[in-house]
């Protein structure tokens, strides 16, 4: 590869109308140009694009909105953070172009066509605080980097389908999610692959910079890009890539210790209470507000409690999440047994109790979406059934796969580099550049 490639990313998916502003002028592949205020929706397979005054600029089976002179467009209404506890809807400003694609059931897709290292400066600005470590900000950079030029090689040998795979008997439900359901675009802008909010969030140089230092720098195993996961805070022990996604080995997405000692990974129900009612030393251990004002973007920084969380139900209120999130109704909860758990002490088989019905769930984001209104923040918790209560301890805000985030930054504010910060994190790992 000689040049960085254009990628497509999903902004907003499943829309019945979308509203937005062309700042600047755009070319359009059906029309003249166009600029200002519009909105758009879907009309028997068409896409129907309207200016600011409602009037029907043209109809088309796809639209797409080609940027002159750095133009930019802004999207309002978008979905950030959805169906997670930080839920909210914002406006959002981007680069490149403005595809508009209608979908089968009469809603909108709305794409942004863009350079990989813009939606890069984008990525690392939106997951963490442009204002993080600058080391930090490389590493994650080179972690980005490798993600998204891994999900298309992966796109290229797989064919995409809208379903989650999964493993479904009368007795199981075993399910995880990947990034096989995007069938328009390569990738979301939302948690479910990276955070992606436009120029929205990019409040400083230090992004601009570290793209620039890392330009084309992957992450490579064995001489190919490496499939880089992350998540927010690891809890103190990353986990095993099989136990949040499909059951195989990944060698650089291994189970490691996130401090600077070694901690040996969980294998018994005692050892799990142990470690997630403890209080151990890990590079995302952190209580430091300034620090974490300069790493987490602003509505993260509500979530006070990663390393170690508590939350309590009634059995009433559990049981009532249950029916709705499963779609099964349990009766009278009993029990909540964890199965199996990853070396992090992260759950991926559970097994739920009730008058009606018992069944295992799995693997760790479906157990995290059945037992919580939006999710809990990890799958490593303990439950306790108390008089009238169930009580959830828990470890981790994440899957714990491949980099811990707040750790990694931990890690370049006590001045390891970005070459070390990833060799931490995967194991046997080389950096390289690609382009």
């Amino acid at each position: 590869m000689k040049h960085q490639p254009k990628i497509t990313v999903g902004i907003m998916d499943h829309q019945t109308e979308v509203n937005g502003r062309l700042d600047g002028h755009f070319r359009s592949d059906v029309f003249g140009s166009a600029s200002g205020r519009f909105s758009a929706k879907s009309d028997a397979g068409m896409i129907v694009l309207f200016d600011a005054v409602h009037q029907e600029m043209t109809r088309s089976p796809s639209i797409k909105l080609t940027g002159q002179d750095k133009s930019k467009f802004s999207l309002f209404g978008v979905t950030i953070g959805s169906r997670f506890h930080w839920e909210r809807t914002e406006d959002q400003t981007f680069g490149g172009d403005l595809i508009l694609r209608p979908r089968k059931d009469g809603t909108i897709t709305v794409i942004n066509e863009t350079p990989l290292e813009d939606y890069l400066k984008s990525v690392i600005s939106s997951e963490m605080s442009s204002a993080a470590p600058m080391e930090f900000l490389k590493a994650h950079a080179i972690l980005s980097r490798s993600w998204i030029l891994a999900a298309l090689d992966r796109n290229k040998k797989t064919e995409k389908t809208s379903k989650s795979p999964e493993k479904t008997t009368d007795d199981e439900v075993i399910r995880w999610h990947d990034r096989e359901e995007h069938d328009l675009f390569d990738v979301c802008a939302d948690d479910h692959c990276q955070r992606y909010q436009g120029v929205t969030k990019i409040v400083s140089k230090q992004a601009e910079e570290a793209i620039r230092k890392t330009w084309g720098m992957t992450i490579t195993y064995q001489g190919k890009i490496c499939d880089a996961r992350y998540s927010k805070a690891c809890g103190g022990i990353t986990e095993n890539f099989d136990t949040a996604w499909n059951d195989k080995q990944v060698p650089y997405l291994k189970s490691i210790s996130d401090a600077s000692g070694s901690y040996r990974p969980i294998k018994t129900e005692e050892e799990a209470s142990a470690w997630i009612l403890s209080n151990p030393d890990a590079y995302c251990n952190t209580q430091d507000e300034a620090l974490l004002g300069k790493i987490l973007p602003d509505f993260d920084r509500k979530t006070k409690d990663f390393f170690r969380w508590t939350i309590e139900y009634s059995h009433s209120e559990l049981e009532e999440i249950l029916r709705k999130k499963s779609g099964l109704d349990f009766g009278v909860l009993g029990e909540i047994v964890p199965i199996a758990r990853g070396p992090s002490g992260r759950i991926y088989r559970l097994k739920i109790v009730g008058s009606k019905r018992s069944i295992v769930v799995g693997k760790e984001l479906e157990i995290r979406r059945w037992l919580s209104r939006t999710h809990l923040y990890s799958s490593a918790f303990v439950v306790k059934a108390g008089p009238g209560r169930f009580t959830f301890r828990g470890a981790g805000w994440g899957h714990g796969v491949g980099l811990c985030q707040i750790g990694a930054a931990v890690m370049a504010a006590q001045g390891f580099s970005a070459e070390k910060i990833l060799k931490h994190y995967f194991q046997d790992v080389e950096i390289k550049n690609l382009y």
